[in-house]
């Protein structure tokens, strides 16, 4: 009896650890399979965040190459307009120089080849005289004056510069046959003011005309302050 009993106990015991043994497995084959599991799913998500932050990358290094090419197109533009601006206003200036020029040596053309020539009439009644003298008398003639106004006005210009178209006054500033002062306001008669007798002589008379009606009130005027 004793001996069935123990051979009962000795296969119990067999199956108990059979068993307990299974159990184990079990267990561990379950934890085995969980943990590549979770190690793979982890993997995964960090490829995908590295994914997304190279395209993030990638955008921002578009993003600052297009705005380059646009920043250099902007600047080439700018400099473009600016260049034309600066080229205008260079061709302008060479064209002014250079009529400044073409004026100027003109008027030292003029200057150095005599008086202009008058092509008016002149009446029979001033061949008396030559040069501007008679240019002067001509020309007052012309103005409405008679011709006993010219001794008065031959005097005046006589006194003033010698009927020299040339004469200059260089304390004053005073030039040509009427001493206009200054000169240039001849230039209302003709731009050739200081090289045209009857450019002058036509400003002299209407000053006269205008100040002193006549040649010989300016002569008279003169005689008692000592200028007109």
């Amino acid at each position: 009896m004793n001996r069935l009993w123990s051979r009962v106990g000795v296969r119990v015991l067999s199956v108990g650890v059979l068993v307990a043994g299974l159990i184990a497995g079990i267990y561990l084959g379950q934890g085995r399979q969980t943990e590549p599991a979770g190690v793979a799913l982890a993997g995964a998500e960090q490829a995908d965040l590295d994914i997304q932050l190279l395209k993030q990358h990638e955008a921002r290094h578009a993003a600052a190459r297009a705005w380059k090419r646009e920043a250099e197109g902007a600047a080439a533009a700018k400099a473009a307009t600016a260049a034309k601006a600066a080229a205008g206003r260079a061709h302008k200036l060479e064209t002014k120089v250079a009529a400044d020029k073409k004026a100027a040596t003109e008027r030292k053309k003029q200057e150095t080849s005599g008086p202009v020539k008058f092509n008016g009439p002149i009446p029979s009644s001033c061949n008396e005289y030559s040069g501007s003298r008679e240019i002067g008398c001509a020309l007052m003639l012309d103005k409405g004056f008679p011709i006993a106004e010219f001794p008065c006005l031959d005097k005046l210009w006589k006194h003033e510069s010698g009927w020299n178209y040339k004469a200059e006054n260089r304390s004053s500033g005073a030039y040509g046959i009427p001493q206009a002062l200054p000169g240039r306001k001849m230039a209302s008669a003709g731009a050739d003011w200081k090289t045209n007798p009857a450019t002058q002589i036509k400003w002299g008379l209407g000053y006269v005309k205008g100040r002193y009606d006549t040649p010989c009130g300016a002569w008279n005027y003169f005689q008692n302050n000592g200028h007109y």
